[in-house]
């Protein structure tokens, strides 16, 4: 799947792209597959298998999609609560000075 990205910046990753529409069309599939494939499972009927399986996989591979996008994001935001947490400490320690 070399049409995939894995590798983002946090500009890029911040913007909509294909990987997003790939995960907003698999999510809710993979939701229903493994709902109702679970719950034909509890009746013990081979459907019910393949869904629960189908949907197991298809959630894999939407995670593997996504996944790089939400780790660069979640880094960068991070990154920018660090600073402003820093930032925060330093206007606390100045007026503690006064």
């Amino acid at each position: 799947m070399a049409w995939i990205k894995r590798s983002w910046t946090p500009h890029e990753a911040d913007e909509w792209t294909k990987e997003d529409w790939i995960a907003i069309v698999l999510s809710p599939l993979s939701f229903i597959l493994i709902t109702f494939g679970l719950a034909m499972s509890l009746f013990l009927l081979p459907m019910g298998f393949i869904m629960l399986t189908v949907g197991i996989v298809i959630t894999a591979v939407m995670f593997w999609v996504i996944d790089p996008k939400l780790d660069v994001i979640s880094e960068d935001y991070e990154h920018k609560q660090r600073e402003y947490l820093e930032e925060l400490e330093k206007i606390q320690r100045w007026e503690e000075d006064k």
